[in-house]
């Protein structure tokens, strides 16, 4: 069943990583890894590497750009004001920034299907990697329905149809795309994410043009809003420390936003040339951040007042999108209708992307026996279809919204969701300090790596104790007087148990332990890393220009 491009492309041959992760060829691994030396060799020969350069630079704009954003932002706006919005923004995507480029660092020395997961497993414990692995399988569970959720809540914006027509739909899609061969879902993600690169620089262009009078009819806003109402909002408390409250609040709603960038690494295995591929995708991460949100809640808090009652409608459909209060405040009737369609086909891209992470990680763990054996089924044409299948299972959760206000199981799901994206990009930075760390330990130079920024080594660890402190604090409004709500406490804060029991039950079962830094089979990842790099092609200087924004 191995794909004829697995044997002739050396890039993608089972001894391109280090033996903790290769098959048996070379030496065993130690006994705490887990039996992880079985999984590239069992991978090569069901699974199917269909994924291209092209594919993978638009996957990383794909998760970087989300329904969190269109959906999200408004409600961040009335929590924050304009200014503390786009702080808040702000502050999360230099985190992103951190956790990109720690990703790619690692991912170019390992690079492994699973990413981060298997990373976990030799850089720190062999538990952890069990622990994240099914946050990750929880994690993605509960992404799709949030997707579809989001979806109902669009679709309400044209139609009274029942939300269970559209719900049954895009079930029904995704599953398609999540059985096919992974060249089709690449084709799908590549041209979405094209759609939504095209979709927001035509948001941030409109916005620009409503904002300073270019429509017929309307008078120039320019910075009106942010000095009347203001350019923050108080939130529980007044003055300074309530301003910093609501800046502090938007910070999920934000997370939320950025989830799925993580997820540019988890096909690595699958992708042709990963070390030279990956990196690169993710080193552009930062001029993506500054361009589609940074603008994006720029623009938004120009065009919308934090006090507009739109904003707050209890209809729960789009209505409140900023970008669609915008459009009709400028007698745009034909823009709130594109927007909706884009957005939906951005919920749906998004869908997608987390069922194409979380059946690779539950293949994976099936691979190393922390899942049924049942999960290592594959097509013909190596798709996990009985991962699709259980993943299916929990896109139903999202039936969840006919007995409620669709936006308000909406807003459960990204509490959920946010808590577990924040453990995931904790584990990715953890990984780098550790690889960092052990590096330093076995006197290895940090310019031996094939991808290595003197400036994660210092932004790695500032980014771990923010994200930590989000983790801990996102949550709070409950904990304040007359503000609480046990629905809102278990959302903000049910994944942390779920992940500590996790590590110490397979801790205790396993009897693993913290994998010492001078045992990190280091020297051998670096010497393979060396002859397995593909140079990159020399393009005209407008390629590269263009390539800052994909590839």
């Amino acid at each position: 069943m191995t794909d004829p491009s697995v044997a002739d492309s050396k890039h993608v041959r089972s001894d391109a990583v280090p033996a903790a992760f290769a098959g048996p060829d070379t030496r065993p691994a130690p006994s705490n890894l887990d039996e992880s030396d079985f999984v590239t060799v069992r991978e090569d020969q069901d699974l199917r590497r269909g994924l291209h350069q092209r594919h993978i630079g638009l996957i990383a704009i794909a998760g970087a750009i989300g329904t969190g954003l269109f959906l999200g932002l408004g409600g961040s706006i009335q929590t924050a004001g304009p200014l503390g919005a786009l702080l808040g923004y702000a502050t999360v995507g230099l985190i992103v920034c951190a956790v990109q480029f720690a990703l790619g660092e690692v991912t170019a020395l390992l690079p492994v299907t699973g990413s981060f997961v298997r990373h976990a497993e030799v850089l720190v414990d062999p538990a952890l990697g069990f622990a994240i692995g099914y946050n990750l399988v929880y994690g993605n569970c509960l992404s799709i329905p949030t997707e579809i959720t989001a979806i109902c809540v669009l679709f309400q914006y044209w139609t009274d149809l029942n939300s269970s027509l559209w719900i049954m739909v895009f079930i029904v899609l995704t599953v398609i795309v999540g059985l096919s061969f992974i060249g089709i879902y690449g084709e799908v993600e590549f041209w979405f994410a094209l759609l939504k690169i095209v979709f927001i620089i035509f948001l941030i262009l409109l916005g620009l043009v409503i904002d300073l009078g270019g429509v017929p009819g309307t008078s120039r806003i320019g910075f009106r809003y942010w000095n009347n109402p203001g350019p923050f909002v108080e939130y529980i408390a007044s003055g300074s420390w309530g301003r910093f409250l609501a800046y502090w609040a938007v910070m999920s709603n934000a997370v939320f936003s950025f989830a799925g960038v993580e997820s540019i690494a988890m096909a690595a295995a699958e992708t042709r040339n990963p070390r030279v591929a990956v990196p690169n995708a993710c080193k552009r991460v930062f001029v993506r951040v500054a361009t589609f949100y940074i603008l994006a809640v720029l623009i938004v808090g120009m065009l919308v007042p934090s006090d507009d009652p739109r904003l707050d409608d209890e209809s729960g459909t789009a209505a409140q999108s900023p970008f669609v209060i915008a459009a009709s405040a400028a007698g745009l009737r034909g823009v709130p209708s594109v927007v909706n369609g884009i957005v939906i086909t951005s919920a749906w891209s998004s869908s997608n992307q987390a069922l194409l992470s979380g059946t690779r990680v539950l293949y994976g763990l099936a691979l190393k026996k922390q899942a049924p054996a049942i999960f290592l089924r594959t097509t013909p044409w190596g798709a996990p279809y009985v991962c699709v299948l259980f993943f299916s299972a929990f896109m139903f959760l999202s039936f969840m919204s006919l007995s409620d206000g669709a936006l308000t199981v909406f807003w459960w799901l990204v509490d959920l969701t946010a808590c577990g994206v924040l453990i995931s990009w904790i584990t990715v930075l953890l990984n780098h300090w550790r690889l960092i760390r052990a590096m330093k330990k076995q006197g290895l130079s940090l310019s031996r790596l094939p991808w290595h920024s003197k400036f994660t080594e210092y932004s790695t660890p500032a980014a771990l104790v923010i994200c930590v402190v989000i983790l801990f604090t996102a949550g709070f409004p409950v904990f304040t007087t007359g503000n609480w709500s046990a629905s809102s406490f278990v959302s903000s804060y049910l994944d942390i148990p779920l992940v500590i029991t996790a590590y110490v039950a397979w801790k205790v079962y396993k009897r693993t332990s913290i994998v010492d830094l001078s045992e990190i089979p280091l020297e051998e990842a670096l010497e393979r890393a060396v002859g397995d790099v593909e140079l990159e092609k020399e393009h005209p200087l407008w390629r590269r220009l263009v390539g800052i924004l994909w590839d």
